[in-house]
């Protein structure tokens, strides 16, 4: 299942040759796939060879999908994904959550839900959990929000009992993952992934897998200090990244109330716009640079709304890390901007949920068969 979300156009030997299988193998798995409808085929594949041509193996378009649902400080949305990992329902509504009380939001938020799910019913899709992305730091084993300043939540239970499965996790997180497993990076497995609303956020991918850091806070860069003596931050400290590269510092350094408003006066040649985000920028390579050399990651990948800023921010934040990498061999194209943009984190929260049925498909199936027994 793994080999075939992450290539298209497989056959049964080519599955045999990449997971290293016997192909006789190979075809009874297939074989019991194809009757749980996880798996479809779609044809004949023809390479130009001499012999009989296999039949090209797909994941289906319906069945077994993920919800992902997110929480920001100005918007609330959610979405379904299927097994291949791509959008079948959106829904979103802006919503003013800084300081809101909790409970509304999440009644909100689970309208919002049992709208997809029912878009998603409509097309043979059925959800097997939920995924919440929030600006905070989460306890995942409790399905809590600990604390979020830019909501002003703390010790906030998000992961009510319902009919799925739900999950909670961090925004810069679920992010990450979707850069991992649907960005289209050919061979990224280290990387930094940074993004930023009204906070700025990143997460650390190592291998293949997400560092979540001993008590699973990991990547928390919009609080490293890069002045000491700077501005207060909400955290308590002084001079963090957040307090100048952040969504609130940037708009007010532009002279404008948007971040629509921000990229169009940057657009339009503003110098105040334009200095506020190669400041921005500086500030952001600061603190990437430490992550940097500790780290030595592939590549740093700038998501969510900062890659609508990109092409402003980025020339200052490769600069500093220009000089401050002790690597020589550090280029400023290790610094990519995502393909994804700011639909990263709710498409990796959806994707999240589905992944168990990749990662174990024989559960699925087992489940599967005993819903269908005592219905």
């Amino acid at each position: 299942m793994r080999a075939l979300a992450a290539e298209e156009d497989l056959t049964r030997a080519a599955v045999a040759a990449t997971v290293g299988l016997t192909r006789a193998t190979v075809s009874t798995l297939v074989d019991e796939l194809l009757a749980a409808g996880l798996l479809e085929e779609r044809g004949a594949h023809r390479p130009g060879t001499v012999g009989r041509p296999g039949t090209v193996l797909a994941l289906p378009a319906t069945g077994p999908a993920g919800i992902g649902a997110e929480i920001g400080v100005d918007h609330l949305a959610a979405c379904v994904v299927d097994l291949r990992g791509e959008v079948r329902c959106r829904t979103a509504s802006p919503a003013a959550n800084r300081g809101r009380p909790a409970p509304a939001v999440l009644a909100e938020l689970a309208d919002l839900i049992a709208r997809v799910t029912r878009d998603a019913a409509a097309t043979d899709l059925r959800p097997v959990g939920v995924t919440v992305a929030v600006p905070g730091l989460v306890g995942r084993d409790r399905g809590t929000v600990l604390r979020a300043p830019n909501l002003g939540w703390e010790d906030v239970p998000v992961a009510a009992p319902g009919p799925l499965p739900t999950v909670v996790d961090n925004e810069a997180n679920l992010g990450a993952l979707a850069e991992l497993w649907l960005g289209g990076h050919d061979r990224l497995a280290d990387f930094v992934h940074v993004s930023a609303e009204i906070g700025i956020g990143a997460a650390l991918v190592v291998e293949g897998r997400l560092f979540r850091g001993a008590r699973g806070f990991a990547g928390e860069l919009g609080h490293v200090p890069v002045r000491p003596d700077g501005p207060p931050c909400s955290c308590g400290a002084r001079g963090c990244l957040e307090t100048f590269a952040g969504e609130r510092a940037l708009l007010r350094a532009a002279g404008v109330a948007t971040a629509a408003e921000l990229r169009s006066a940057a657009a339009a040649g503003s110098a105040a716009a334009v200095r506020a985000l190669e400041q921005a920028g500086e500030a952001l390579g600061i603190a990437l640079s430490g992550a940097v050399n500790l780290l030595d990651p592939q590549a740093v990948v700038v998501g969510g709304p900062l890659a609508d800023l990109a092409p402003w921010l980025l020339p200052g934040a490769r600069r500093e890390l220009a000089d401050r990498v002790t690597d020589r061999r550090w280029r400023p194209q290790d610094v990519v901007t995502s393909r994804l943009g700011r639909d990263g984190v709710l498409r990796g929260a959806a994707y999240s949920a589905v992944r168990a049925v990749l990662d174990d498909p024989a559960a699925w199936i087992h489940a599967a068969a005993e819903r269908d027994r005592t219905a």
